[in-house]
């Protein structure tokens, strides 16, 4: 399995997204760059890890991806079919408390037997870049990001239950990167 060049990951992105969903491709564009700006809050190979596993988190929404419906399951399952490195595989498998919504869907079981989940700076990092990024590439607040995506998918639908669920952990993930950040870059 190999990780990735930042470049290589931002490609793969690009081939799958960039026609068929360009609003989704906007939000990973955003999310990516963002990643490799906050990328000195980790060590050298997490920060690496930290961007590949931006710029690949939503591959799993191509229309040429889709197996189960769960982007995160079906990206993450793509990459390790590419012999892509595992531990981005697993970073795109749960992000942004995706095993929440693997549970909604009843696919949680099989999220995680096929792909550990980490918890650390690095997942943390990831989350913050996705929660404060809105569809079209927009910096957002992540509680604002959360009422986003509410409003999107409606009040009753799949992708709403997870996100109230997943809410605490979220905005904590969001709180920490964002702590160590400012750490970095005191006013």
């Amino acid at each position: 399995m190999t990780l990735p060049t930042i470049p290589e990951a931002r490609s793969l992105a690009q081939d799958l997204l960039e026609d068929a969903l360009p609003r989704r491709w906007s939000h990973v564009q955003a999310v990516g760059t963002k990643a490799e700006r906050i990328c000195e809050l980790l060590d050298s190979p997490d920060g690496q890890v930290l961007s590949v596993a931006a710029w690949l988190h939503d591959v799993g929404y191509s229309p040429d991806l889709v197996s189960t419906g769960f982007h995160s399951l079906d990206g993450a399952r793509w990459l390790r079919t590419q012999g892509i490195d595992d531990r981005v595989a697993a970073l795109v498998a749960h992000h942004s408390c995706a095993w929440l919504e693997a549970m909604e869907r009843g696919l949680d079981s099989e999220l995680h037997e096929e792909f550990p989940r980490e918890e650390s700076v690095t997942t943390d990092a990831l989350c913050y870049c996705d929660m404060t990024t809105g569809p079209d590439g927009q910096d957002f607040d992540a509680s604002y990001r959360l009422t986003e995506i509410r409003s999107r998918y409606g009040p009753d639908h799949l992708v709403t239950r997870f996100i109230t669920r997943a809410e605490p952990e979220i905005l904590a993930a969001v709180r920490r990167t964002e702590g160590r950040l400012s750490s970095l870059h005191p006013r």
